[in-house]
């Protein structure tokens, strides 16, 4: 785990501490408010969709949280950020390294990490959960917590999955989902296609806490 590729490279040392600065920075100035239980007392799989993982990060610091991080020198910023705020992670995709990277995963879960997954990237499609993170939830022999979040004040990206880029002094909705239970003899189809439908759900739930405090 904890693996740098790019280890002389100047600009991901700096663009990642600006960026480890910067969700400080939202951290700080807005207003969170959170729905369910964000500190599950054991090793889980948390699932949250790709758009969505900046507050996700800031949320979970220093909570003995692992990461899937591509090998990319993209992913290479997403590795050193995670590293600032205390978590772990493994490198790989579903492109690269998949097999390995899962073994990694589910090696850290039985050693009592939580793992973190967007189980619709690392490319999409948006809002359709892949069922990897299902398979790996299942070998583990841990639960699904499933996460959303809404922001009043964001930059969308122009992304596959418009992503949602969180600017300062905004009011931030999480909601944290029931532990989804995936036993080794469930399918992993029909888990999936219940996982997906619960995290658009929570979704739908976060933007509508938004709406309803932004009219009061």
């Amino acid at each position: 785990m904890n693996e740098l590729l790019y280890k002389n490279s100047p600009a991901h040392s700096i663009l990642s501490l600006l960026a480890w600065l910067y969700i400080q920075l939202i951290g700080l100035t807005s207003r969170i408010n959170i729905k369910g239980d964000n500190k599950y007392p054991g090793a889980a799989v948390y699932a949250l969709w790709h758009r969505q993982e900046v507050l996700f990060i800031y949320l979970h610091r220093n909570q003995e949280v692992c990461g899937l991080v591509s090998k990319s020198k993209d992913g290479e910023y997403m590795a050193r950020i995670l590293k600032r705020f205390g978590f772990t992670f493994v490198r790989g995709s579903t492109t690269t390294g998949g097999i390995m990277a899962l073994r990694g995963l589910i090696k850290a879960a039985r050693d009592g990490y939580s793992v973190a997954i967007t189980p619709d990237g690392p490319k999409g499609p948006i809002f359709k959960v892949q069922p990897g993170i299902v398979y790996l939830a299942q070998k583990a022999h841990v639960p699904v917590i499933p996460v959303a979040c809404a922001l009043s004040k964001k930059k969308i990206l122009r992304s596959w999955d418009k992503y949602q880029f969180p600017l300062p002094f905004g009011r931030i909705e999480a909601v944290y989902g029931q532990p989804l239970a995936i036993a080794e003899t469930d399918d992993v189809e029909a888990k999936t296609l219940e996982l997906e439908s619960v995290l658009n759900k929570l979704t739908e739930e976060a933007e509508a806490l938004l709406e309803a405090g932004q009219i009061k």
